[in-house]
């Protein structure tokens, strides 16, 4: 048996079966490869679900983070921190806000943005106790609590989770005229993704973010972007909004705020929205802590140059350009922006990732017959065809 098979089992016996891994073990990683217990390598073209967007162990993201694990690492809110007010003052001018506030994971900054829609609705908006409603999207994927799932269509991330929790509209993703149905004056919110990742990268249609934001303003209601996924980078441009330069009322930051290090999240907004909390009302022990400031400023530092943005928009349109060349008998379709796409096949998917990791390159399949691929923003065009030219035959079986 070897050592990866061994850890394998290990893993399958005394670990929850809430994922459905593929059959490696990974012990080393650097750019956009990883190396296996075996010591074989891989192209890493996943990315952790774009947490790892500036690559596997990048230099200026470990340096800062080594720096600061010299220095503090954590403090709580009970006390500033001297990487504290510089991190949310340089987060909220990347995103042209002018308030913070850091969390953790990703459904976290979801689950803060409900109650900041809720809590904005009742007390600023004036809707009536208890009669705030927050608007949602078929297919959606914002985490996975207990209030989250409770606006799923996904039975398997929805299924025996009930009761539910009440206050939300799902409608049809794309569809402005079933978002205009579904608001009303109790409408405090629309939370959308403006590319839907584990859906299988759905892009809406062209004018669907501008008319969410029209819909918003004319309703007195939140446009809340979850660029958890879709932001910084992934999609061609710092946040998948400017698509169609459309700017929401809060943006949801996950995965690669983190740099692919640790869980930082956050939600940015103006303080005529945010500034409903007052001391108490909200919180994170971890949130805004200091090696989580240290590692996002860096990566704040490095969107700025704006390198990133535009590597995924130029490799990804290459990208694109040779997925688009894709038997038709295979590939019934190919989705998204940038440094992302979601292949939608004639067939079960999971045989083709498993076929990938056997030629040497990781990417996952989601909703059984789609295939994403999301490779790290600093991989070279070299290493890029190479995955695609494995793609091509994982494809043939």
């Amino acid at each position: 048996m070897t050592r990866s098979e061994q850890l394998r089992a290990l893993s399958e016996e005394h670990s929850a079966h809430n994922y459905h891994p593929l059959p490696i073990v990974i012990a080393e990683a650097d750019g956009a490869w990883v190396t296996d217990v075996d010591g074989n390598r891989y192209l890493d073209m996943l990315s952790a679900y774009s947490a790892v967007n500036f690559g596997h162990r990048n230099p200026r993201l470990t340096s800062a983070a080594k720096r600061q694990l010299d220095r503090v690492t954590l403090v709580s809110r009970a006390f500033d921190h001297d990487q504290f007010g510089s991190y949310v003052s340089e987060l909220a001018e990347l995103c042209g806000k002018d308030m913070v506030l850091p969390m953790n994971s990703g459904a976290e900054a979801v689950e803060t943005a409900l109650k900041t829609a809720r809590k904005w609705g009742y007390e600023v908006k004036g809707v009536p106790a208890g009669k705030a409603e927050i608007v949602t999207f078929e297919g959606n994927f914002h985490g996975r609590t207990t209030t989250i799932v409770s606006f799923s269509t996904d039975s398997v991330a929805r299924d025996s989770y009930g009761p539910y929790t009440p206050g939300f509209k799902v409608v049809p993703y794309g569809d402005v005229a079933a978002l205009k149905d579904a608001m009303n004056a109790n409408t405090v919110g629309v939370l959308v993704e403006p590319i839907q990742g584990e859906a299988g990268v759905v892009v809406p249609p062209g004018g669907f973010l501008t008319a969410v934001r029209d819909l918003c303003t004319e309703h007195n209601a939140l446009m809340i972007a979850d660029e958890i996924q879709s932001g910084l980078g992934r999609a061609g441009t710092t946040f998948a909004c400017e698509i169609e330069n459309v700017v929401p009322d809060l943006y949801l930051l996950g995965k690669a705020l983190g740099g692919g290090i640790m869980p930082v999240s956050a939600v940015v907004a103006n303080s005529d929205v945010l500034g409903v909390f007052k001391p108490g009302q909200h919180g994170s022990t971890f949130g805004g802590n200091p090696m989580a400031c240290a590692i996002g400023r860096e990566v704040i530092a490095m969107l700025k140059t704006g390198e990133f943005q535009e590597r995924s928009r130029a490799l990804g349109e290459h990208m694109h350009a040779r997925l688009r060349k894709l038997p038709s008998d295979r590939v019934r379709e190919v989705r998204g922006r940038g440094l992302w796409a979601g292949i939608e096949l004639s067939g079960p998917a999971r045989p083709v990732s498993e076929r990938l990791m056997e030629l040497g390159v990781l990417a996952k399949e989601t909703h059984d017959t789609t295939i994403r691929l999301a490779p790290p923003l600093m991989i070279s065009q070299e290493d890029l065809d190479w995955a695609l030219d494995q793609f091509e035959i994982a494809l043939k079986g």
